[in-house]
């Protein structure tokens, strides 16, 4: 559980980095669309998908991690037989 709450954190941190990033007000308001209220629903929209997708990236490399130790330990292992 613990894993989760960090994998949830470290995506709510990376997608908090990236609107920053992206915020209209660092490019003097250049990109504002007639409705303010459609730019919010935009934001809101890609906030929760890309805390979506940083979420299953991290899972996916733990994943790939944990698949290249376990390789690494079955070729100890044979090598040890051998």
């Amino acid at each position: 559980m613990t894993q989760r709450i960090t994998d949830l954190t470290l995506s709510v941190l990376a997608c908090v980095a990236a609107t920053l990033l992206s915020w209209p007000f660092w490019r003097n308001f250049e990109y504002w669309p007639e409705s303010h209220l459609a730019w919010w629903i935009y934001f809101i929209t890609g906030f929760v998908l890309a805390v979506y997708v940083f979420y299953v990236f991290i899972g996916s490399l733990r994943i790939l991690f944990l698949h290249d130790t376990q390789e690494q330990a079955a070729i100890t292992v044979k090598d040890k037989l051998s």
